[in-house]
């Protein structure tokens, strides 16, 4: 028997093609499927693919190979037939089936369903990120945030976060209280990264004692008292002065437009920086 070897060809990161050998490969007795594959990406000139028809030739390979770019792929297929080597295009007969299908032309532009992973991705990374350092609990997460917000209990730290998550930025957010030192580190990053977050202190006592009720508890306590809200927001501006980042009042804004207010803020830091 002859010795296997499957060469994976591609424009892109040669994912698709891959996937495509391996589901293959397991209808078969075959003890070690990496060794049997050779990955050949990111093909994009008629130079490159001279030196993979030098590669499949070596191994005696069969080419397993998607390629979108029209030009690449009649250079690619016209070499494999002048060289005598086995290949297989997985990808193009669906493409011209859609294409006839759908009435459209397709975009021929490789790695686009690895951007679409790619976005998705960043997307739960940034989830991950948001609940690991909600509320200040590790403060390693202020250099790598790309957005941290500081404020007083029931500002809306922790839900926009969340939203802001969803929106692929890595957020974490701070408590201010006037019992607990800021960490150090919070005066040490960019201020540009950083939002405050303020709301009115009638509306903020509301919501604290709705809060208080609906964790059974007296509504009368000190969390809820307009004395102690006053002086929690009294600290709270001392430490974004402290800081010199810019205040949002969430008062009377729902969630998705202060996070578009912020969002636009920092959008607006990055391209000054940048």
């Amino acid at each position: 028997m002859r010795p296997l070897k499957i060469l994976i060809a591609s424009d892109s990161v040669g994912e698709t093609g891959e996937n495509v050998a391996r589901a293959s490969l397991a209808q078969f007795n075959i003890s070690s499927v990496k060794e049997v594959m050779i990955r050949y990406p990111y093909i994009d000139s008629e130079e490159t693919i001279d030196d993979m028809i030098v590669v499949a030739k070596e191994n005696d390979a069969i080419v397993v190979y998607t390629m979108v770019k029209p030009d690449m792929k009649a250079y690619m297929e016209r070499r494999m037939v002048e060289e005598n080597i086995p290949h297989i295009d997985v990808m193009g007969q669906l493409l011209e089936m859609l294409s006839v299908r759908l009435d459209e032309v397709p975009f021929y532009e490789p790695g686009l369903v690895h951007q679409l992973d790619e976005d998705y991705f960043k997307k739960i990374e940034a989830i991950e990120f948001a609940v690991k350092f909600d509320d200040g609990k590790d403060v390693s997460g202020l250099e790598k945030a790309d957005i941290v917000l500081i404020g007083v209990s029931r500002t809306s730290k922790t839900p926009l976060s969340q939203f802001l998550a969803h929106k692929k930025y890595k957020v974490m957010n701070v408590p201010v209280l006037p019992e607990v030192n800021i960490p150090k580190e919070l005066l040490e990053i960019d201020p540009k990264k950083c939002v405050g977050l303020i709301i009115d202190e009638n509306k903020l006592n509301k919501i604290r004692k709705e809060r208080l009720q609906q964790l059974g508890l007296n509504s009368a306590a000190q969390y809820a008292k307009n004395e102690r809200i006053k002086e929690e927001i009294a600290h709270f501006k001392k430490i974004i002065e402290r800081i010199g980042c810019p205040v949002i009042d969430v008062s009377d804004k729902a969630i998705e437009e202060t996070a578009n207010e912020i969002i636009k803020y920092i959008d607006n830091q990055r391209d000054i920086k940048g």
